[in-house]
């Protein structure tokens, strides 16, 4: 990214006040308009996994995940089964051994009591952390929704009830339906089978249940906070080398200090990289009316300088109820002053 050196013309040739208003209202909010990202996601192998790239979550701001692999999505589910089920399933044992339980009755409740557990407990638990159960928490995974919107009940919902479906259903039927058919058995046991190794054919590592809903599973990403750049600089150095009055500081706004920020968080290693800095420092020294020339082996410095004292100004300014969103803000301020005084609410 770089900073556009473009300023709002003013209008060549005369017209009522009205009209040129209305005129730079307009050119105001086209230059102002911030590019959205490009919706295009894309998996890539990397180091023996998947990686999930150009996500657009609902922020809007593009990130990458890593698609969960198998492991740790099979441990997630065995976690999930022990919370949920284990002092069920401690329960129904003990009534089995008293003997107030035949197997049969046994097996039926467990799979009754599976089914009425296991299904609310996935659903709710997903719908209140975000996509991730007590197990995926533990083992930091979690479901995202595949197109970068936020999770729906409806895809929750469905995801977990396709599980029954393809997994759980089948096997209680296994094991709790008696005199079952032999070829019965078996097909349950290749449909089972088929099921799991769906995941390995596809990729984005989906189950039925992540296709039919519109959802991927993939590794809880780590927090990781970048240094302050404005910080950095006062550590490294006692005294700014470039100095900045107003006049300079009041051109830009929060827009192009962002901008900025990403130009200078890695030094530039290529042609092209010092081209762009080249190219970004002399825009700035043209639009702010600089009087000191820089030279091009102080062209980072200067930029740094100048990061440091745009971002003590604006947060100054905005103390002060004095919000600088970009470059264009007097032009929009004057149109939206200019508004506000030929309009005349009715009495």
């Amino acid at each position: 990214m770089s900073i556009n050196s473009a300023q709002t013309g003013a209008a060549q040739s005369q017209s009522p006040q009205s009209q040129a208003t209305q005129s730079q209202t307009a050119q105001a909010q086209t230059n102002t308009t911030e590019p959205a990202p490009v919706r295009g996601t894309t998996v890539n192998k990397s180091q023996g996994g998947r990686r999930l790239e150009n996500y657009l979550p609902p922020e809007g701001v593009p990130i990458a995940f890593d698609i969960s692999g198998g492991g740790a999505r099979l441990g997630a589910q065995l976690l999930d089964i022990l919370i949920t089920f284990g002092g069920v399933i401690l329960l129904l044992f003990l009534l089995l051994w008293s003997n107030l339980l035949g197997w049969s009755a046994f097996l039926i409740l467990l799979s009754l009591l599976f089914f009425f557990v296991r299904v609310p407990y996935y659903v709710l638990s997903e719908l209140v952390w975000n996509g991730r159960t007590l197990g995926k928490r533990l083992v930091k995974i979690r479901v995202i929704s595949a197109d970068g919107t936020r999770l729906t009940p409806y895809q929750i919902t469905a995801r977990n009830l396709m599980k029954e479906i393809e997994v759980f259903t089948p096997i209680a039927m296994i094991f709790s339906v008696p005199d079952k058919p032999g070829y019965a058995t078996a097909l349950l046991m290749l449909w089972v089978v088929v099921v799991l190794l769906v995941p390995f054919f596809n990729k984005r590592r989906q189950r039925l249940g992540d296709m039919i809903a519109g959802t991927l599973v993939v590794d809880q990403p780590l927090t990781l906070l970048l240094p302050d750049l404005a910080q950095t600089a006062t550590e490294t150095r006692a005294k700014p080398r470039y100095l900045f009055d107003p006049s300079h500081l009041g051109i830009y706004g929060r827009f192009e200090l962002q901008t900025l920020e990403q130009i200078l968080r890695s030094p530039p290693q290529s042609p092209e990289q010092r081209n762009n800095v080249s190219s970004v420092t002399k825009t700035i020294l043209t639009k702010i009316d600089y009087p000191e020339t820089v030279n091009p082996n102080d062209q980072w410095r200067f930029l740094t300088d100048f990061y440091t004292a745009q971002r003590e100004f604006l947060e100054s300014r905005q103390l002060f109820g004095d919000a600088r969103e970009n470059k264009f803000h007097d032009v929009a301020k004057t149109a939206k002053t200019g508004a506000d005084a030929r309009f005349t609410p009715p009495k």
